[in-house]
């Protein structure tokens, strides 16, 4: 028998009037959205351009007339090896340039006759021979046919060797070409880096080959496809260290490093690296693993953290995958400065600073030990799925891309179990690929091998919808064979095609092939058919079950109802959804009473789910009494859905508002970070208008409780709070806290910060909390704050803390600290701006200023948020529209 409790009467009046009063506020608020939403849809001639508009197609052009017109290799041959040698020069010439020097030789088959070599090579000064500007020779005893003439095409970025005769069939040939690059700092190709370290410049030459800069480096044959084995020489100069894929054979005076061959692998994993740097070192499974990094961020232990979970991952995905890792070594390097983030070069990964090193005199900093865990577990993963089977051509990028942003929460489950890393996709990927793949803009995971040839074309594969829609359609395959299942179709996939290409077809015959030999395992069609749905049509359904009748429906769910959607397709926008669901009562869709039905448990499916009135207020009555008979991640799901269908005009925006009524009692982060995550919105829509007093004191009532409670656990803020998520709450907690002016928080910040400011030695902020707080100290400080953390940013030396100061000067609310900003001569680099922490920032910013007097590159590096928030500040705070008093008189 359940607890009675009883309560006075005026205490029961007290909680009836503030649910009154809070029920209140929540429809006053959607009164308010739905109005200022109403007026301020963009209108033609606004000046504002919809970033979720279908871009205007230039004409077709005229089709190539030659073969070196065409972007795509001809198939007229196999590369077997190459021997590249590279000699980057870590000091100018008398030009003031950086430059490399080196030479090549590629054996290469001919599979069908051919007079004409295309090999690609960009911005390569290529030396000449006998008036060409390679050598061909043939390899064993036969001669190659003489080079007519060569050139370079720059378009196409290929070198082109018209022969006077014919290649023959079946030989094997010999390409030679000696060159001089430029040693750029473009992050692109054999590139420059540089940083200083106890006040002296350092020199880098590192590289990024994917996805088609190693023709920058050397003439090669630069498509996925065209595997072939590497014999890396790097000549470098004295005290520094020279690193590529494989492990090294010999260094002579530390001058010339020889590795050992490669395994067949692509162009795009190729990896060079001459750096004053040095290692730490493990054996595990007889496999060298290395942590490489600036020698002072050794000497201070900071890669012993991703050295200790490096070979844990290794033998989990072989067990995993049931396939071995072929590779002698995985070396890691942290470099000062890489724009991909990270890089999965087979044998040599390449991260940011802030991505691999971690500081370990702060051992329970688990917010930051889970980035680069996930980074570890995502780059790891690939030596298997990408690079020892890699994609025939980048059209099915997203198979790599969405596997490896997958299979990275199973290993970060495996390597921390008390995370709960699994649940965190549901935050990290599917939510924020929902808000993508909703508008009539997104696009198909998968398309045609015609419709992406140029660079550019392949560098717009690299989004949202390959990684997370990637990651969410197969986790979703996943749950519906079952993992072991799964795992056994990935098996054989890998081991049927190591070190070969494949299309992503070829993963659904493996993953049929293995439901069909589970006794016992049925599915409705085949997993081709399922799979082609999801992947060959961009969107997703939404799902609407009518608990009275037992109906289900689906529809092409759009943000924007009124969006018109141009892509066709061929499955006229309808899935085969697999469901999953919970009830109370009889097992069936219908309900009666107080019975209640919930759809997609766990989240395991990739739609979003709507339900008849009725139902929803049973789920919302459940939420008020009893939120922990739902499941995390399914309390996250009911109020994501409910405020995308209410955006989408499918429920009322009141209806939405009111998933988060409950949220006084909730104590769990993924439910909190959804439910800000979307009243964000409501916020910044509403923060420079009278209606932001009520959204305030409602968000106040509601984060007050939160508060409270770490507060409490935390023995008023001297702890660490022992769960891995109760860290991230916590960040929420006093971040929300403070914005919405709960008593003592902004004070508590503002305190922490002044005793850092008084030693700056000591800084007493825990490293979890830095960026909040930092952020809440410059909001609601003055001018003094903001030097004392200009100054700290100028003095930093590690790359993570510099990252938050820089993102925490935005924080200001003061319009010439903002200006400031903007113009430091220190930040002229506007990829600063770009990864501002601050959501304010941009909103501040182009409030406080006419947005046409602002330099055009902050513009273009704020991109389509710029246009969007433009538009919020001219029509809700130079319209001086009213609406809170219309609110107040309802």
């Amino acid at each position: 028998m359940g607890k009675v409790y009883y309560v006075s009467k005026n205490v029961g009046l007290g909680v009836l009037m503030l649910g009154t009063l809070a029920l209140a506020i929540i429809i006053a608020l959607s009164i308010a959205y739905d109005k200022e939403r109403a007026k301020n849809r963009s209108k033609p001639g606004d000046g504002v351009t919809d970033s979720t508009s279908m871009p205007i197609l230039p004409t077709t052009p005229s089709a190539p007339k030659e073969t070196w017109d065409h972007y795509r290799l001809p198939d007229s041959f196999i590369p077997i090896s190459y021997a590249v040698t590279l000699w980057p020069r870590l000091v100018p010439n008398d030009d003031g340039m950086y430059i490399f020097t080196g030479h090549s030789t590629v054996v290469f088959r001919c599979v069908k006759e051919t007079n004409l070599i295309l090999i690609h090579s960009n911005k390569l000064n290529l030396t000449i021979f006998n008036e060409q500007l390679a050598k061909l020779s043939a390899l064993g005893e036969h001669t190659a046919p003489a080079i007519a003439k060569s050139w370079l095409v720059s378009k196409t970025q290929y070198l082109v060797l018209q022969l006077r005769k014919s290649l023959t069939v079946g030989r094997s040939y010999i390409l030679y070409t000696e060159f001089q690059g430029e040693l750029a700092d473009d992050l692109e190709g054999f590139y420059r880096s540089e940083y200083v370290e106890d006040g002296v410049k350092k020199i880098v030459a590192t590289s990024q080959m994917q996805a088609t800069f190693a023709r920058k480096t050397f003439p090669c044959f630069d498509e996925p496809a065209m595997k072939a084995v590497f014999n890396v020489t790097i000549i470098h100069d004295r005290g520094t260290i020279a690193l590529s894929n494989d492990s090294l054979i010999d260094g002579i005076a530390i001058r010339i490093t020889t590795f050992e061959p490669t395994e067949r692998m692509s162009t795009y994993l190729l990896a060079f690296i001459v750096m004053f740097c040095s290692s730490i070192v493990t054996l595990h499974y007889l496999k060298n693993i290395r942590i490489w990094a600036r020698r002072k961020a050794i000497d201070d232990r900071q890669g012993e953290y991703a050295l200790n979970v490096t070979g844990p991952i290794l033998h989990f995905y072989e067990q995993y995958y049931n396939a071995r890792y072929p590779l002698s070594k995985s070396d890691q390097i942290a470099l000062p400065d890489f724009n991909a983030g990270a890089m999965e070069n087979w044998g040599l990964v390449t991260y940011r600073e802030t991505a691999l090193l971690y500081d370990p005199s702060y051992p329970q900093q688990e917010t930051k030990r889970e980035l680069l865990l996930s980074s570890h577990m995502n780059l790891l993963t690939w030596y298997w799925f990408g690079n020892l089977v890699t994609l025939r051509w980048w059209n099915d990028l997203w198979l790599n891309e969405g596997f490896a942003s997958y299979v990275e929460y199973l290993g970060a489950d495996y390597a921390e179990p008390t995370w709960d890393m699994k649940d965190q996709i549901i935050l990290y990927d599917v939510h924020k690929v929902f808000a993508v793949d909703a508008l009539a803009s997104s696009h198909p995971l998968s398309c045609l091998e015609d419709e992406v040839n140029t660079p550019a074309q392949i560098s717009e594969m690299f989004n949202t919808i390959s990684y997370s829609k990637g990651a969410a359609v197969l986790r979703m395959l996943s749950e519906f064979l079952s993992e072991p299942v799964f795992a056994r179709g990935l098996s054989s996939y890998l081991n049927t095609f190591a070190f070969g290409n494949t299309v992503y077809t070829d993963l659904w015959d493996h993953l049929q092939q293995a439901v069909d030999n589970t006794p016992g395992l049925h599915i409705p069609h085949s997993v081709h058919d399922i799979m082609h749905r999801w992947t060959l049509q961009m969107g997703f359904p939404v799902v609407t079950i009518n608990t009275q009748s037992g109906s289900i429906t689906q529809k092409h769910f759009l943000l924007d109802p009124d969006s018109v959607v141009e892509r066709p397709s061929q499955f006229n926008y309808t899935w085969f959804v697999p469901i999953k669901w919970l009830k109370t009562g009889v097992d069936q869709m219908t309900t009666s009473g107080s019975d209640w039905v919930l759809a997609n448990t766990n989240v395991s499916g990739y739609f979003r789910v709507n339900y008849d009135l009725e139902n929803w207020d049973r789920l919302l009555s459940l939420l008020n009494t009893n939120h922990k008979a739902l499941s995390v991640i399914n309390r996250a799901q009911i109020i994501d859905d409910a405020f995308n269908l209410a955006r989408a005009k499918i429920i009322n925006t009141t209806l939405a508002l009111r998933t988060t009524k409950y949220l006084s009692n909730e104590r769990d982060y993924i439910p909190w970070e959804s439910a800000l995550r979307n009243l964000n919105y409501y916020i910044l829509m509403f923060d420079r208008t009278e209606v932001y007093g009520a959204l305030q004191a409602y968000m106040k009532k509601q984060i007050q409780p939160l508060f409270e409670h770490f507060r409490s656990i935390t023995s008023n803020w001297t702890k660490v709070p022992e769960g891995h998520t109760d860290q991230y709450n916590q960040i929420n907690a006093i971040g929300v806290a403070c914005s919405m002016d709960v008593e003592g928080c902004r004070e508590l910040t503002k305190s922490w910060f002044r005793q850092w400011m008084q030693n700056p030695m000591h800084n007493p902020i825990h490293p979890n909390l830095k960026s909040t707080v930092y952020c809440n100290a410059i909001a609601f400080g003055g001018t003094e704050e903001w030097d004392f953390a200009w100054k700290m940013f100028k003095n930093a030396t590690l790359a993570s803390e510099a990252s938050r100061l820089r993102g925490s000067l935005a924080c200001t609310k003061t319009p010439w600290l903002l200006n400031r900003y903007v113009w430091h001569p220190d930040l002229q680099d506007y990829k600063y701006l770009y990864g501002t922490q601050s959501i304010s920032f941009t909103h501040s910013l182009i409030c406080t200023y006419k947005h046409s007097n602002i330099h055009t590159p902050v513009k273009q590096s704020l991109g389509a948020t710029w246009g969007f928030k433009a538009a919020v500040c001219r029509n809700y705070v130079l319209s001086n529209c009213k609406i809170a008093l219309t609110v107040t008189r309802h």
